[in-house]
């Protein structure tokens, strides 16, 4: 049986948003499952280039359906990770205000959608609707491994909850209690954010900023935002977080952190663990589980979910790789096979999530490689793992791309830059050369799962870790070995490599560890600031081109970079993401009249526009024709050299804000 499951936006990549009711969709993704395994999955940001899309799967569905080798029409079941009633009432909204839609039956509209987004019929009645928090639930419950268990669900909001709690029993969930939006720990979260500059999405740079502070500071403070109740009940007092006025005006965004701003993300991150500690103590001793299982967006906070597993509140903690809003393709495709098979057996406990996009072979890197022979150069490797570790262990920065990509927001070992565990300036020149983000963020180690407990405080029966999802203690006279992948507090959110799951990796973290004596790498995701995590070697390529990448190794090939001129460049195309639309706009000038202003603006963000020349305005203009920039500077512009390179330089900052594609 095929049971497809998505989750994300209503709305094709080219079209304009639907006001703000695009803000309920984001995280798209499409998994496929047969007979209860996944066979393939991936998030559509891997495929669309845009983060945390709230754009329809279109690119995903193809990506299950072609590597899966199947039609939509030998699909059983599609599964939409919201109840039937909730997404009609959104329906009746865009009613109002799309005089382009047709129809409040969400069946018909989907079966249109995919039509339009895919260009094939589906049958209605294949579509079936699963309650957000239903798929939270079920994604993780399902694979566990457990046969029973406690599940909690903490997230911003999903249709009128903002959480809830299962018991999990075989295949069948049984909802214990509804946690509203007005209890929302995700809304709680991203309101006190904004005093810090940061919004939705940044959660996890607050919880790596949170170490640098001191929670006594703010806790009286902090306690005045919520109560604790009996039986496990809070109450959030949101009118109470305007008083963080009181502190002193809040940090904008690219503002300097201030020790005030540390100590305020130490206090929520206390509060965070303070309440969900209150919620799960009293179902434990409630309910009398052993296991527990965590989905939804909170349970992406490593920190807390570490202390969790730290606790002995429960003997076995699972948390579901992809909580956030992605796992809910995962997990409605789960429930819906479920509810048709109810006596279908679990699949064994999680082991890994490579199921995305396959580099592929040798010979067809060999091709792509070649294509870009005028920016990079390559060789053939003979011993991919010894002769990589060898370069990290001197000191080099390496982009890693193996073998299938990886399900959710980590990058696991097969997109990954790998560095050096040990010295400490290899996370300023990381976070500033390659990642170009905040200095205070953290790194996470990978670690050989039989050295796992040599380095870090793991539990003795939980010494499997491998989704870097729980953050633990780095062993005291391990951190200053480990000056790369120690926060500030002596922690580190760790994933054990498994020679199982993923050989090559676990062979070169091995081969590094023959070297140096530490079987450790440094691993963070193969990205910019600007993009998702790599899924493609034309996205590894251009994100090694973009930044400040010392190798990267794709398959056996070892990837270096030339030294090029700006006149390099004009032998490139360039094209338009479907996403991006130039604007020209007269503005009033009393001087002058009007004065014209040139911008790229973008179809998923209201908010978003990035002014641009004149010059490169008309020449972008030209995008998606198949010639060079050169023939088209030629044959449409009288181009001096000065002004050529001028643009040149121009177009190359767009493509390193992702703003536009340069291609051989």
């Amino acid at each position: 049986m095929l049971v497809l499951g998505f989750s994300g936006g209503i709305e094709l990549i080219s079209d304009e948003r639907h006001g703000n009711l695009g803000n309920m969709f984001h995280d798209a993704a499409c998994v496929l499952i047969e007979d209860g395994k996944v066979v393939c999955a991936i998030e559509e940001e891997r495929l669309n280039r845009i983060k945390h899309t709230n754009k329809f799967p279109v690119e995903s569905v193809r990506f299950c359906l072609n590597s899966h080798g199947v039609e939509l029409q030998d699909v059983d079941l599609i599964a939409f990770y919201s109840s039937i009633e909730y997404a009609q009432t959104w329906l009746k909204l865009m009613f109002l205000n799309n005089p382009q839609l047709t129809t409040i039956d969400p069946r018909i509209f989907f079966q249109n959608l995919f039509r339009k987004g895919l260009g094939c019929e589906v049958n209605r009645d294949k579509f079936c609707f699963v309650p957000h928090h239903y798929a939270h639930a079920m994604s993780a419950f399902a694979l566990s491994g457990y046969e029973s268990s406690l599940i909690t669900t903490f997230d911003g909001a999903g249709e009128n909850s903002s959480g809830m709690i299962f018991e999990g029993k075989g295949t069948i969930l049984h909802q214990i209690t509804d946690i509203p939006v007005y209890l929302s720990l995700g809304h709680l979260y991203c309101e006190i954010i904004s005093f810090l500059g940061y919004g939705e999405f940044d959660e996890y740079k607050v919880m790596g900023l949170a170490p640098y502070g001191n929670s006594e500071k703010y806790k009286d403070l902090f306690q005045t935002f919520y109560t604790l109740l009996p039986d496990g009940d809070y109450e959030i007092h949101g009118d109470k977080i305007i008083s963080l006025f009181d502190l002193g005006i809040p940090r904008r965004k690219g503002e300097p952190f201030t020790q005030t701003h540390k100590d305020i993300a130490a206090s929520l991150q206390e509060a965070l663990e303070n309440i969900v500690f209150h919620v799960i103590k009293y179902q434990q001793e409630k309910t009398n589980y052993k296991n527990l299982c965590l989905a939804g967006g909170v349970a992406h906070n490593c920190t807390l979910n570490g202390k969790i597993l730290r606790s002995g509140i429960f003997e076995n903690v699972f948390v579901q790789p992809a909580a956030h809003d992605a796992g809910c393709a995962l997990g409605s495709a789960l429930y819906a096979y479920y509810q048709a098979n109810p006596k279908a057996k679990k699949p064994d406990k999680l082991e890994h999530v490579y199921w995305g996009t396959d580099i592929g072979s040798s010979s067809s890197v060999l091709n792509q490689l070649m294509q870009w022979q005028d920016f990079i150069t390559f060789e053939k490797l003979d011993n991919v793992p010894e002769q990589t570790a060898k370069l990290l262990a001197s000191g080099y920065v390496v982009g890693w791309v193996q073998g299938r990509s990886e399900f959710g927001p980590r990058a696991l070992g097969n997109r990954s830059i790998i560095g050096d565990p040990r010295p400490e300036e290899n996370k300023t020149r990381i976070n500033k050369m390659i990642k170009k983000r905040e200095g205070y963020r953290p790194f996470a180690p990978s670690v050989l799962e039989e050295d796992v407990d040599k380095f870090f405080e793991v539990p003795h029966n939980q010494k499997k870790l491998p989704f870097m999802i729980f953050v633990v203690n780095v062993k005291e006279d391990k951190r200053q070995l480990l000056g790369a992948v120690t926060h500030i507090d002596g922690t580190a959110r760790i994933q054990t490599v498994s020679q199982k799951t993923n050989k090559k990796y676990w062979d070169l973290i091995n081969s590094f560890k023959q070297l140096t004596g530490v079987p450790i790498l440094l691993n963070t995701s193969f990205n910019n600031n600007v993009e998702p995590i790599v899924d493609s070697l034309e996205d590894a390529i251009v994100c090694f081109l973009t930044t400040g990448l010392d190798y990267t190794v794709v398959e056996d090939y070892l990837i270096g970079r030339r030294d090029v001129s700006w006149w390099n460049y004009m032998s490139l195309r360039f094209f338009l993401p479907f996403h991006i639309s130039l604007h020209q706009v007269n503005k009033f000038a009393p001087k002058e009249n009007f004065a014209k202003s040139f911008y790229i603006k973008n179809s998923y963000e209201l908010e978003f526009q990035r002014e641009i020349s004149a010059e490169v305005f008309e020449v972008l203009k030209l995008a998606n024709s198949n010639k060079t920039i050169e023939n088209l500077l030629n044959k449409h512009f009288n181009t001096e050299e000065g002004k050529a390179k001028d643009i040149i330089h121009e177009l190359i900052e767009l493509w390193s804000q992702r703003l536009i594609i340069l291609r051989p």
